[in-house]
């Protein structure tokens, strides 16, 4: 075990939600790098994954989490929706997909990757 296992991040409150202040962002991750990135990060005490779906990487995250032998009650998933995706039906269709890509029952925080005009936001 490494000097730098296990010191994981304080949590903060948001929402109800206690969310790991610090996260491994998976952009640009890919194929086995991914996976094994993803395992030791969790060896090493991070307990927030950030994924999307545009990543392409979501079943390789999915390894990584599955390898690192981390309880799933312990590791906080945040992925990412496709605009494009957010009609409904789409929508549920492409959560599911994100689901089994990941090897999980549920995902913590789910986003819209970006603003798109079709969903305006409301203050």
């Amino acid at each position: 075990m490494d000097d730098l296992a296990d010191m994981r991040a304080p949590l903060v409150a948001a929402g109800g939600a206690l969310i790991p202040q610090i996260g491994l962002g998976t952009y640009q991750l890919r194929g086995q790098m991914c996976a094994d990135t993803v395992a030791r990060a969790l060896d090493l005490g991070y307990r927030h994954i950030d994924t999307a779906q545009g990543y392409a990487n979501e079943g390789e995250v999915g390894e990584g989490i599955a390898a690192s032998g981390v309880p799933r009650d312990e590791i906080f998933i945040t992925t990412k929706i496709q605009p494009e995706r957010m009609a409904d039906g789409d929508l549920q269709r492409s959560v599911g997909e994100s689901l089994v890509r990941l090897r999980v029952d549920q995902i913590d925080l789910l986003l819209l990757h970006w603003p798109t005009p079709q969903f305006p936001s409301r203050i």
